[in-house]
Formats: C-alpha cells, sequence, structure tokens
C-alpha cells in the first residue's frame, strides 16, 4: 500500500498556537477593551470584495494591487481578491450599506488579510490586523483621537516604551497638487540617475520615490523639497490644530516631513508608530487621513481618517504571557464518581466557574495534571465523598484540604 503523504502547511501562513496564541489573544482582547473606552463599534466585514474595491482605493500602480493581491475568477465569472487591507472594505460597505446616516461613523474590525509576497519575520501572506476608522468627520479632532486611541492602545499592552510616533502632513488638494509639481520638476533634473522602478514612478506616482531604498535614488530623494513649502493656510492650521490636541492630550511625536501616502485621495495627516525592537520591519501601527477615498468609489465626498496595526508584529512586542489558569479541576476515582462527576463540571461551568476533568492515572498524576494545567483547586471524588454528599477541595499550592457540600462548591471556588 502506498504511503500517504501528509500535507503540509502553506508557505507564508502560520498556526498560531501556546505562548504565541496567548500573545494573540492578549493584543485582541486589549483592543477591545480600548475600544469601548473610545466608544467605537465593532464591523465585520467579508474576506473577500469584488476586485475593483482595492484596485480603485488603493491604486491600480501600487505593489500592493500590481504585485501582492491574491486574485482569482469565481465561477460566475466575476473577479474577487482576498482583502489585503481593511479600509477599502469600509468605504465600500459605508456606501453599499447605506451608513452615511451614522456619520460620524467610529468604527473597528479585525481579522486575516492577505498579500503575496516573501514571507519573513513577523510578515506572513495571511497575517491579521486590527483597524480603527472614523468616517464622516472632516475635524483634526477625529485624527487626534484615533492617535490618542493607539497610544493608549500601545500602553495598555505594555509596549510602548522605545516606539515613537512619527507625524507629517500631506496637506490639502491644493497643497499636494503644489507639492507633486515641485517633486516633479526635482526628479526630472535628476532623471538619468534614477533607478528603472523610481523612473516608472515619476511618471505615476512621483511621491513614492521618496520611500525608494534604491541607493541610486536616496541623495535625490533626501535632497527633494519638503511639503512645508507649500503648505497653504489651511492645511498649516489643521495640521496645527492636530498637533496642539496631542500635546493637550499628552501624547509624544515627532516631525517626520519624509513620511509620505502616495496614493491622490490621502489628505493632511499621516503617521506611523515606530520601534527599533522588530529589526527592519519598524512599522508597528500606521494611518492617515483619506478624505478622497469615498469619493474614488463613487460616493459623495466624505472625510476619513483611520489606522491598522499587525497583531503578528505587536504580539512579538508582547512580555511573556502568564501562563493559562483555570478555577479547578475534577478528579473523580471510581465508576460512580465519574458518573457523579459529569454533572457536577456541568453545574460548575455554567454557575460560571472554569473547571477541566482528570481521568486517567492514579491519584498522583491526576494531581499533577491538574497542576500543569494551571489549576488553583483539585476536587476530589470518591465513594466516601458520593455518599456524603461532599467533595475534598485541595488548593494545589499549599496542600492544604477541606470538604464542601456539592451545593456551596460554586460558591467556594469563586
Amino acid at each position: 500500500m502506498a504511503r500517504i503523504e501528509t500535507p503540509r502547511r502553506v508557505r507564508g501562513t502560520q498556526d498560531i498556537f501556546g505562548d504565541e496564541q496567548r500573545r494573540f489573544a492578549q493584543v485582541l482582547d486589549t483592543f477591545e477593551r480600548v475600544r469601548r473606552l473610545y466608544c467605537f463599534g465593532r464591523v465585520d466585514l467579508p474576506v473577500f470584495e469584488a476586485t475593483e474595491v482595492f484596485a480603485r482605493s488603493i491604486g491600480e500602480t501600487t505593489d500592493v494591487v500590481s504585485k501582492e493581491m491574491y486574485t482569482f475568477p469565481d465561477r460566475g465569472g466575476d473577479s474577487l481578491t482576498l482583502r489585503p487591507e481593511f479600509t477599502a472594505g469600509i468605504a465600500r460597505a459605508f456606501l453599499t450599506e447605506g451608513w452615511q446616516q451614522y456619520a460620524p461613523l467610529k468604527i473597528t474590525t479585525s481579522g486575516a488579510v492577505f498579500r503575496y509576497e516573501r514571507p519573513q519575520k513577523g510578515r506572513y501572506r495571511q497575517f491579521h490586523q486590527i483597524d480603527a476608522e472614523v468616517l464622516g468627520a472632516a475635524e483634526p479632532a477625529a485624527d487626534v483621537e484615533l492617535l490618542v486611541m493607539a497610544d493608549q492602545l500601545l500602553r495598555e499592552l505594555g509596549i510602548a516604551e522605545g516606539v515613537t510616533l512619527q507625524l507629517n502632513t500631506l496637506g490639502d488638494a491644493e497643497t499636494r497638487e503644489a507639492w507633486r509639481a515641485g517633486l516633479v520638476a526635482h526628479f526630472e533634473a535628476h532623471r538619468g540617475a534614477l533607478s528603472e522602478d523610481s523612473l516608472v514612478r515619476l511618471d505615476k506616482n512621483p511621491m513614492r520615490i521618496l520611500d525608494s531604498k534604491d541607493p541610486r535614488d536616496r541623495p535625490i530623494a533626501d535632497a527633494a523639497p519638503d511639503i512645508d513649502a507649500f503648505l497653504t493656510a489651511e492645511a498649516r492650521a489643521f495640521f496645527d490644530a492636530v498637533t496642539a490636541g496631542l500635546d493637550a492630550a499628552g501624547v509624544a511625536w515627532t516631525r517626520n516631513p519624509r513620511l509620505v501616502r502616495g496614493l491622490d485621495y490621502y489628505r493632511h495627516t499621516a503617521f506611523e508608530f515606530v520601534t527599533d525592537r522588530l529589526g527592519a520591519q519598524g512599522t508597528v501601527l500606521a494611518g492617515g487621513r483619506y478624505d478622497g477615498l469615498v469619493e474614488s468609489l463613487g460616493g459623495a465626498p466624505t472625510a476619513g481618517v483611520g489606522w491598522a496595526a499587525g497583531v503578528e508584529r505587536l504580539a512579538m512586542l508582547l512580555a511573556e504571557p502568564a501562563a493559562a489558569s483555570i478555577d479547578a479541576v475534577v478528579v473523580p476515582m471510581g465508576a460512580a464518581a465519574e458518573a457523579r462527576a459529569t454533572g457536577l463540571v456541568a453545574e460548575l461551568r455554567r454557575a460560571g466557574v472554569a473547571v477541566d476533568m482528570a481521568y486517567k492515572g492514579k491519584m498522583k498524576q491526576r494531581l499533577a495534571k491538574a497542576d500543569a494545567l494551571g489549576a488553583r483547586t483539585a476536587i476530589i471524588l470518591g465513594d466516601d465523598e458520593l455518599a456524603a454528599g461532599v467533595a475534598q477541595l485541595k488548593t494545589l499550592a499549599s496542600g492544604e484540604q477541606r470538604q464542601v457540600a456539592f451545593a456551596d462548591l460554586a460558591e467556594a471556588l469563586r
């Protein structure tokens, strides 16, 4: 008989288990707690969308759309794409589900996202993000609230130390147009020295040259004009309001005039929380204002601002998670005790007590299992206990033991 080969895990995916899963869950639990403090609602979105949702919103010329998306035809011939991020899907839902009536809409989501790129530490082809957005609020106060929320999330996760908020302004539409013209003039003057990729960007998306890692481009990009020379009075006032709000909330920030977003629908605030604790993958949370996004999908002009963070990257920064613990483990000795223990376990769980059962082995082995599971107490049942209607409660840390009536077990364990 031919040997059946076990299927392998697909490259760039992960099975999240044990300590790693506890870190992962800690990020999501903390995010859920913080979003409630800031009165953000929760939305869950489809894992796939019509391809045009991402092509029109993220941009046909970006690496995400041109190289990294998982796109496929379904059986009806429609082109679908696994979501590479959340913002475009939220903007689509805002339009198709009539959420304009709730504006300003403050919502969060989380889940798996997909990008076909070279897997490396902290970066996978299926990875996970948390995401927070405000739609329909044109005021700088929305930017401030999201930034303060992100700062509090990092603090409550215990990873804020060594993480820096880098902040920039992309100006309004008039500012961006003038800056773009200034960048094109600068890069055109050095066209002969630019890399091949940057020559393509020069025609389609010149701001992305500022992000180039190619050594040929760096001196030219570093000498390019900053946006400050092109800011309108309105754009400068918006950025001043954001920084004043951060100062008032006690959130430290630093200006990074080279922090950009290449797509035309981005406006005003752009930001990244960065650290040197992840090697080359220094960004742990990033976002910005995208006042032109909903319009690019066919809607009315709608203000928007948001951020996203990779769950895996945040989890990598966490301290060693506490071992899992439960309230008690039931140790039944004998067939009659096992039968009673099944009902007892169900009763305790319904009363809100976290309990497990130790079925196999001698008493010493079962108590060892209870200890390994992180239980505080062992509930020991034998024929004598059944006859008296009591259980022996053994505190595993001290060895102290006492009798408790079945009816009083839940209260005793609390």
